[in-house]
């Protein structure tokens, strides 16, 4: 997997968290805090651990987080919190993707900049879909048009990103 764009992976499980505006900039919101927050906190442990001990404090921490989180949302923000259901669960499988996944070198740089797309492009998504099913689509307010959407955006992204020189 192309390093720079394994944060796109997140936003697969968010497409059904992402039916308007709102739910998703709380989708990438959370997305963002988790996953930063999962990396800042694995920092100071990742030279003293190795092997089957750093997985099981990856996971371990992942999962106390994406529990945080929910019950955040569960005290706070009720209703988005029903919206949003187990997707704090799919962001910390991501979590353990990302902490395996990532260079070494200039690990932050990359993640931020990997979780900046992700924001962007989940704002992107529910704009998109809230737009299309205020116009009478309403097919882009569910899964399978959210997917159809995503995929329209990053043909979008290709279509204009500038291509490598010969």
């Amino acid at each position: 997997m192309n390093r720079p764009l394994l944060l796109i992976a997140c936003l697969g499980p968010l497409l059904g968290a992402t039916s308007t505006l709102a739910q998703a900039a709380l989708a990438g919101a959370c997305c963002l805090g988790l996953i930063t927050a999962h990396q800042g906190l694995m920092a100071p442990l990742r030279p003293h651990l190795g092997g089957a001990a750093r997985t099981w404090a990856a996971l371990m921490l992942a999962a106390a987080l994406a529990t945080c989180l929910q019950l955040t949302l569960d005290a706070w923000a009720m209703a988005q919190a029903q919206a949003f259901t187990h997707y704090p669960a799919i962001i910390a499988l991501q979590c353990m993707s990302i902490e395996y996944q990532l260079p070494t070198q200039r690990r932050w740089q990359t993640l931020l900049k990997g979780l900046g797309g992700v924001l962007l492009a989940c704002l992107a998504l529910g704009l998109g879909r809230q737009w299309l099913a205020g116009m009478g689509l309403h097919i882009a307010a569910i899964a399978p048009g959210a997917l159809i959407l995503l995929g329209l955006l990053l043909g979008l992204y290709n279509r204009l990103r500038p291509s490598p020189s010969p």
